[in-house]
Formats: structure tokens, sequence, C-alpha cells
């Protein structure tokens, strides 16, 4: 009896640590939506352009962010300093990325793998749905990415996307906060990773 409470009690210990935070106190609810849509880079008359601020592992960047929609499944994200020199250059058509260029302190792999995966999870318009949770005033679409998943909070009453959580199946790994006023252009953008030293800040251009 005593060695089955034991394993009972660690058999709830581990699935409490493999439990992920993103969906605890959300209740699921049936849904009839098959896709989420992220309309935050979705107009291709608009040059999307924001300041930015890029920390990799204590390296600092700082410039202008310019994202243009293309074509119907294709961006180009271009980071610059704010004199005009190129940080980088990236494309996304499709499932296709393309590296037109990054500047020397930027291109190690590893580095090029997490911004290819940041701005893929930031202008990806439409992603399907396969469960739907709730809280009192939100509600969270979750979608598969590869082998992860991502979860799409939306505001309940002014139906704003706020922000997007990607995880594995046990830990949040990326979170996208979003600001907006008016609902499809994002005014501020904060992307964080919970296991890298990597942030992304975006404050939406100004002109005087």
């Amino acid at each position: 009896m005593i060695r089955f409470l034991a394993i009972s009690f660690l058999a709830c210990l581990l699935f409490a640590s493999c439990s992920l935070k993103t969906t605890e106190g959300l209740r699921q609810v049936h849904f009839n939506k098959t896709e989420v849509e992220n309309p935050y880079f979705s107009n291709p008359e608009i040059d999307y352009v924001y300041k930015a601020k890029i920390e990799v592992y204590k390296k600092n960047f700082g410039g202008i962010l310019i994202i243009k929609k293309t074509a119907p499944e294709s961006h180009r994200v271009v980071f610059t300093t704010e004199f005009g020199s190129k940080l980088f250059d990236f494309q996304f058509e499709g499932d296709t990325f393309t590296k037109h260029f990054v500047v020397e302190d930027l291109d190690k792999k590893f580095i090029i793998n997490i911004l290819k995966a940041d701005f893929k999870l930031l202008v990806n318009e439409k992603a399907k749905v396969f469960t739907v949770y709730e809280s009192e005033n939100q509600r969270i679409y979750k979608t598969q990415d590869a082998e992860r998943f991502n979860f799409y909070f939306f505001d309940d009453e002014s139906e704003k996307l706020q922000k997007i959580v990607n995880t594995s199946k046990t830990k949040e790994k990326v979170e996208v906060d979003f600001t907006t006023s008016e609902g499809k252009i994002a005014d501020a953008i904060a992307i964080k990773h919970s296991n890298i030293k990597l942030t992304i800040d975006l404050e939406k251009f100004k002109q005087d």
C-alpha cells in the first residue's frame, strides 16, 4: 500500500511538472472555427515599419525593422541601422525561407534558426485550429507548429490578438506579446524566449 501511494505521488509530481502553465485554469470548449488568423502583417498595401531592438547573448542591435507582404503567402523582413545599413534581409514564402543578407555578427546558424522561427511565427497569417480554450476574458486557440504548438490569445470583448505562446508538449519556449489600439496593426511587439538569451522589441514607427 505504501509503495502504491509513493508511486502515485511520484506520478502526480511528474504530471504536474510536465503540464503547461499556458493552459492552467483554462477550460476546453466546443468550437466551429477551423482557422485562426493573425491580422497584424496581412495588408500588402502597408509597409510595416518599427523601431527595433534585438538583444542576442548580451549583444545589442538597434535600428529599423520593415515587414512587407509581397504576395499572398510571402513576406519580406528587413532590419537596418538608423543610417540605412542592412543588418539582415529575410524572405518567407510559404514554408520556404531565404536569407538574402545577414551581418557577420548575426550570421551564426543557431541565431539564424531562432530569428527564422520568430519572424515566421510573427508573419504567419493563418493556422489550423484543433483545440479551443476559454478563460474569463480570453479565447485561446491551439494550433500545431511542426513538433511544437502555438497558442493564440484573443480578447473576448475586442477580439484583438493579444499574444502567441509557442510551446513544446511540456514547456513554454517563446512568447510574443502584442499591444494594439485599433486591432489591425500592432503598436508594439515583444518577443522573449524562456531558455535562450534573445529578445526582440518592436515599436511602431511614428512619423512626425
